[in-house]
């Protein structure tokens, strides 16, 4: 198993030195126990094959796929510590004030656009590889506070993770030089059929958190990447699976592990791991879907009942399966209609029980389509801002120059 582990480089910085580390290349040599992963990789595979068959049942899919990419985002966001919410993000999306600071909502709203750049890129035809890596990464960071630090392009100075200073650091990722020759290997990974896509997507992504290649947004992008490697790979034909909130249920194993295989090369209990959320998500995801469906029927036959004022409802009805929460001014802007119609529509849903009034005002009241609010919101609730520090595995990166080095193996 040593040959797994990697090597570490000493570094010397003003006034100590530290270790740096250098992972080996993929595939894992020893090769990786496949009987033992046989079992949860079929779970997985079947897990997501009823995913993606179900997916391809849904009305509105680009409805469903927007809303999904979107818990996607917030999820994986959460797991950085924002403190986003879904309602923070449709007021955002709505072009009002959220009731988080701008700068965590605009990481979310960038992650849809960044994903969304991805899976397009990819359909006609580019490859997954480091170009495309760093195109994503910065729309990522774009106009954020990470917006200063290098978007879009690899660090070239190192960091660390954990800790003040490299010497008292939980990690410190491999140092420039080795980290290019890491990028330039795992882009050569990301093609190697020789195993299963399930598998090199959860190889890939520890790999990828361990050479840490950019100043910030490596945690984010590296999910990211997942959920482009199952779309490439033809497992899903669209980013409906929301892995991030199984990481975000167990971020402390899931920090845990990733250390694990850096310090013992354990790569079998990470992919189990791994696996095991795939499935538990896939299956939670083919809920979801389903429950939305039955609920998008049962109010659209409502709404069909509904008369002359039915052609109306349907059209705020579309708009709310984006954004589920409006008010008489955002359906104006968005249908451009007058604020009587809208009024006398919005009305119409409430009684209709479809739409929840939730200001308890005469005027600028504010509707929640609720029903389906909730079924969105499962698993998204922001950590306490008092437990951010103390739950978060993975500290603020810090930066110092790239200096003097040499090599030694453990």
């Amino acid at each position: 198993m040593r040959q797994r582990i990697g090597t570490y480089i000493t570094q010397n910085s003003p006034g100590e030195a530290y270790k740096a580390y250098v992972p080996p290349s993929l595939p894992p040599n020893p090769a990786l126990d496949l009987l033992q992963l046989e079992a949860p990789l079929k779970q997985a595979t079947k897990a997501l094959a009823a995913l993606k068959k179900n997916a391809k049942s849904i009305p509105n899919t680009t409805l469903f796929l927007y809303t999904y990419i979107q818990k996607e985002a917030l999820l994986s966001s959460q797991i950085e510590g924002t403190q986003t919410s879904f309602s923070d993000l449709i007021l955002f999306e709505q072009q009002q004030e959220p009731n988080v600071t701008v700068d965590d909502v605009e990481e979310v709203s960038n992650y849809i656009k960044a994903i969304q750049h991805g899976l397009k890129r990819l359909k006609k035809g580019f490859p997954l590889c480091l170009r495309l890596l760093c195109e994503i990464h910065a729309i990522l960071l774009a106009g954020t506070r990470g917006a200063n630090k290098m978007a879009g392009e690899f660090r070239r100075t190192q960091n660390w993770i954990g800790g003040t200073r490299p010497g008292t650091a939980l990690y410190v990722p491999p140092p420039v030089a080795h980290m290019l020759a890491c990028l330039d290997r795992l882009e050569s990974f990301l093609h190697d059929e020789t195993l299963p896509t399930l598998l090199r997507a959860g190889l890939a992504h520890v790999q990828f958190e361990s050479i840490h290649p950019f100043l910030d947004g490596n945690g984010r992008l590296g999910r990211l990447l997942i959920t482009l490697m199952l779309c490439e790979g033809k497992l899903l034909n669209s980013p409906i699976l929301y892995l991030s909130l199984y990481l975000k249920q167990h971020r402390k194993v899931y920090y845990a592990l990733l250390q694990e295989v850096r310090t013992t090369g354990n790569w079998e209990a990470w992919l189990i791991f791994f696996l095991e959320g795939v499935t538990t998500t896939s299956n939670q995801a083919t809920k979801a879907t389903q429950d939305i469906d039955r609920l998008f029927r049962a109010d659209q036959e409502k709404i069909n009942r509904l008369g002359r004022s039915r052609f109306t409802c349907d059209q705020i009805f579309t708009y709310l399966k984006r954004l589920p929460q409006a008010s008489v001014a955002v359906i104006v802007k968005q249908l451009a209609i007058t604020p009587p119609t809208a009024r006398n529509a919005l009305n119409k849903l409430l009684e209709a029980g479809i739409l929840e009034e939730i200001t308890e005002k005469k005027r600028d009241r504010v509707y929640v389509y609720r029903k389906y609010l909730d079924i969105l919101e499962e698993g998204t609730e922001p950590f306490a801002p008092k437990q951010r520090g103390q739950e978060r595995s993975a500290p603020l990166l810090g930066v110092v120059p790239e200096l003097h080095h040499t090599t030694m193996a453990f």
